[in-house]
C-alpha cells in the first residue's frame, strides 16, 4: 500500500465552537458534532449545536478545507419519526460531509426522502462482520466506524473483502460492552446508553464473587472498579494501524474542552505526517508521547486493536476516573410503582403466541408440556451448558413436531470469523434437519440467512427495534418476525405495535442482560492476564458481580468465553398482560436458557394459563400469590425492567 497524505484522515471531536476552531487548527482533517437533537451526547445541552450554528460550523470547517460529519447517531421512538424528518430536511439543506447514523430507520428515510449526503454507520450499530457490512452497503453506506472490539488484523481482513472505507477508534473513552448492546443505564435509569444518555454502570465498584456461596473469590483483588476500561490509545502503534488499511482515525470526546482536543490532535498529526512522510524512517517522538502521556484522564491501553488485552485494559483502583456519572441503586422490583394509560379496548381475535428460549432438550420437553407454541433453541451456549449438537437440534425438531409446536433455531448475537464459519456451516446442515426457522442477532446474519435459507427468519432484541421504520427495513430483508427492544417502555411498546407491519415479539419474563464482554471478568481479576487464551477458570464455578447497592449481576459465560453480565432481578410482566394485549402485543417470549427444566416449565404453565384466561375474556383478574411462588422458585429477584418508567430517554 503506497501512502500518501489522503490514505489517513484524522477525525477530531467537536462539542462547541472553540473546540471546532482549536481542533482545525491543530490539524484535523475532519470533525464530527452533534445537533441539539438526535445524538449520542445529550446529557450536555452547551456541547451540541443548534441549527444555526450547525450550519456556520459547516461553513467554517469547508472554508479551512476541513469535512464535517454530524452525528444522528441515537435510537429514534415511534413519536420522535416526524422530528428526524425534520431535521433530515435541514441536513440536507446545509449538507455536512456525512451523517453518522445508527437507527436502521434512517436508512428507509435517506431513500423515502432521497437524500444526498454520505451515511456513515456510527459504531453503536455493532458493525464486525462482512455480511453486515454488506447489507449496509446495499442502503447507500459509504463507510462503517468498526466495532471496537475487533482487531487491526481482523480490521483488515474486512477492508479486503468488501471495499468499505473503515472508522476506527483511536483515542479516548472505550465501552467495555460491545456497542449497542448495553441496556444497563437504559432499564435501570430509563437513561438509555443506546439514546444518547448513558449513566456508565461500567464505571461502578464491584466485588467479585462466587455465585452459590457469595464469597468475594479473589485473595488479591486487583481493586473495585472491574468493567472500567481504561483509554484507548493507539500513539505508539500507529504504524501498525495505519498499514491496516483503516482510513479514519476517530478521537473521541465530545464533551472535551479545546485545550485537551487541540493538544491530542496535534500530536496525533505529526506522528501522521511523521509516518507518511518516511515510513521505514519513522519512530515515535518521545516528547510528544510523553507529553501525550502525562496529560491523559485515564491510564492508556491499546484496548481490542492489537489482540484481547485481558487484565491490563482496566482501571481497577478508579483514581484516574475523571468523573462518576451515577452510583449503583436498586433495581425496580416487582412491587414497583407502574402507571400504564388505559388503551382503547382491542378484539382479541387470536390466541396469544408464547415462545420460551431453552438451553438443553429437557427444558425443551418441559416447555413444550406446559404450552410453549415456539421453543428457540441454540446461539449461546452457557457453561457448564454444552453447545447444540446437530444430533440434538434434530431431536428437538422431531419433539417440537409431537406437540405441533415450532423450535425456531438461534444465532449469537456476535459473530465475528469463528461464529461466521461455524454459521455457514450450520446453515448447510439446517436444510436437512429442517427446523421452523431461524432466529438472527445481527444484519449480518440477517443477510446470510436470506442468501442461504428459506426458512422463515425472526429477529432477536440485539436489533433494538424502537419504530416501525426499523421494523419495516427488517422485513424488507427478509424477516417475518421481530423482537421489541429491552428498553423499551409500555407506552412506547404501544405505540411501536400500533404502527407496524410486522409481527412483533415482546419479552416478558427471565434472565436479562444488561451487558456483553469480550473482555472476561474472571480471568482477568482471578489470573491477572492479559494473554488469551486463559486457564478456563469458569469450568467448575460460577461467578457474580455485586455492586455498591448489593445487588448480585450473575456472569453467564459463553462457549466463544464472552462474559454476559445479567441484570440483577429477571423480568417479570405478569402483572401487565392485560395491559400488552390490549395494546396489540401477540407475541409472548419466556428467557429461560438460565433456567433449570422445572422452573421452565412453571413459568411456561403460569404464563399459558394467564394469556388464556386473558383471551378467553371469562373475568380475568391478575392474582398476585402466581407470581410470588414464580418469584420463590427463582435463582433471582424478579423485577419490571424499564416498566419503571414511562419512556425511555
Amino acid at each position: 500500500m503506497l501512502l500518501t497524505p489522503q490514505s489517513v484522515e484524522l477525525l477530531a471531536p467537536v462539542g462547541t465552537w472553540d473546540v471546532l476552531e482549536a481542533a482545525i487548527a491543530a490539524g484535523a482533517d475532519a470533525v464530527y458534532l452533534g445537533g441539539k437533537r438526535f445524538n449520542m451526547r445529550l446529557h450536555r445541552t452547551d456541547t451540541n449545536f443548534d441549527d444555526e450554528k450547525l450550519a456556520r460550523a459547516i461553513a467554517y470547517a469547508h472554508k479551512h478545507h476541513v469535512r464535517l460529519y454530524v452525528t444522528v447517531n441515537n435510537l429514534i421512538s415511534e413519536r420522535e419519526l416526524p422530528g428526524m424528518r425534520e431535521y433530515l430536511k435541514l441536513l440536507e439543506q446545509i449538507q455536512p460531509d456525512a451523517l453518522i447514523i445508527q437507527d436502521l430507520a434512517i436508512l428507509k428515510l435517506a431513500r423515502e426522502m432521497k437524500i444526498s449526503l454520505p451515511l456513515h454507520a456510527s459504531v453503536m450499530m455493532n458493525t464486525h462482520n462482512e455480511h453486515s457490512v454488506k447489507s449496509l452497503m446495499d442502503y447507500g453506506i459509504t463507510r462503517v466506524v468498526a466495532n471496537r472490539e475487533l482487531t487491526l488484523s481482523q480490521l483488515a481482513l474486512l477492508r479486503e473483502r468488501t471495499g468499505i472505507e473503515l472508522e476506527y477508534f483511536i483515542h479516548g473513552d472505550m465501552c467495555v460492552s460491545h456497542s449497542g448492546q448495553c441496556y444497563h443505564s437504559g432499564i435501570v435509569f430509563g437513561q438509555s446508553s443506546n439514546r444518547g444518555r448513558c449513566l456508565k454502570p461500567c464505571r461502578w465498584p464491584y466485588q467479585l464473587v462466587d455465585t452459590v456461596t457469595g464469597q468475594n473469590v479473589a485473595a488479591h483483588d486487583p481493586g473495585p472498579y472491574k468493567l472500567a476500561m481504561k483509554d484507548m490509545c493507539m500513539y505508539t502503534a500507529l504504524p501498525q494501524l495505519i498499514q491496516s488499511g483503516v482510513c479514519s482515525f476517530k478521537i473521541e470526546g465530545r464533551m472535551r474542552t479545546a485545550d485537551f482536543v487541540s493538544r491530542v490532535v496535534k500530536l496525533y498529526r505529526r506522528a501522521i505526517d511523521r509516518y507518511i512522510a518516511d515510513p521505514t524512517g519513522y519512530s515515535f517522538d518521545p516528547a510528544d508521547w510523553q507529553e501525550l502521556y502525562e496529560y491523559r484522564s485515564r491510564d492508556f491501553s491499546t484496548c481490542y486493536a492489537l489482540g484481547n488485552p485481558g487484565a491490563s485494559s482496566i482501571g481497577y483502583s478508579g483514581e484516574r476516573e475523571p468523573r462518576f456519572f451515577s452510583q449503583a441503586v436498586k433495581e425496580a422490583g416487582l412491587g414497583a410503582t407502574v402507571s400504564l394509560p388505559a388503551p382503547a379496548k382491542r378484539p382479541l381475535t387470536e390466541r396469544p403466541v408464547l415462545a420460551v428460549r431453552v438451553a438443553c432438550l429437557d427444558a425443551l420437553a418441559s416447555a413444550l408440556q406446559n404450552g410453549a407454541n415456539v421453543a428457540y433453541i441454540g446461539g449461546e451456549a452457557f457453561k457448564p451448558n454444552k453447545p447444540w449438537t446437530l444430533q440434538d437440534l434434530k431431536a428437538a425438531v422431531d419433539l417440537a413436531d409431537t406437540y405441533k409446536a415450532q423450535v425456531i433455531v438461534t444465532t449469537p448475537r456476535v459473530t465475528m470469523e469463528r461464529e461466521l464459519g461455524e454459521a455457514e456451516q450450520l446453515f448447510k446442515d439446517l436444510k436437512t434437519i429442517k427446523p421452523h426457522g431461524i432466529m438472527v442477532a445481527n444484519s449480518g446474519m440477517l443477510r446470510l440467512a436470506q442468501n442461504t435459507l428459506t426458512l422463515p427468519i425472526q429477529t432477536d432484541f440485539s436489533f433494538n427495534l424502537f419504530n416501525h421504520l426499523t421494523a419495516a427495513w427488517l422485513k424488507d430483508n427478509g424477516a417475518c418476525k421481530a423482537t421489541i427492544s429491552l428498553e423499551a417502555t409500555y407506552e412506547q411498546i404501544a405505540e411501536l405495535a400500533h404502527n407496524s407491519s410486522l409481527p412483533l415479539e415482546l419479552i416478558v419474563h427471565g434472565a436479562l442482560e444488561a451487558m456483553v464482554l469480550d473482555h472476561c471478568v474472571p480471568a482477568a481479576v482471578l489470573e491477572k492476564t492479559a494473554a488469551y487464551p486463559c486457564r478456563h477458570v469458569c469450568l467448575d464455578k460460577q461467578y457474580s458481580l455485586v455492586d455498591s447497592a448489593g445487588e448480585r449481576h450473575d456472569i453467564k459465560i459463553d462457549q466463544y468465553c464472552r462474559n454476559h453480565i445479567l441484570f440483577a432481578k429477571d423480568l417479570c410482566l405478569l402483572p401487565h398482560l392485560p395491559a400488552l394485549m390490549n395494546a396489540g402485543v401477540r407475541h409472548f417470549r419466556i428467557e429461560g436458557q438460565h433456567y433449570p427444566p422445572e422452573l421452565v416449565g412453571s413459568a411456561t404453565a403460569l404464563y399459558r394459563t394467564e394469556l388464556d384466561k386473558i383471551f378467553r375474556n371469562d373475568g380475568y383478574t391478575y392474582d398476585k400469590t402466581r407470581a410470588d411462588k414464580l418469584a420463590a422458585a427463582s435463582p433471582r429477584p424478579l423485577g419490571i425492567g424499564a416498566f419503571r418508567y414511562r419512556i425511555s430517554r
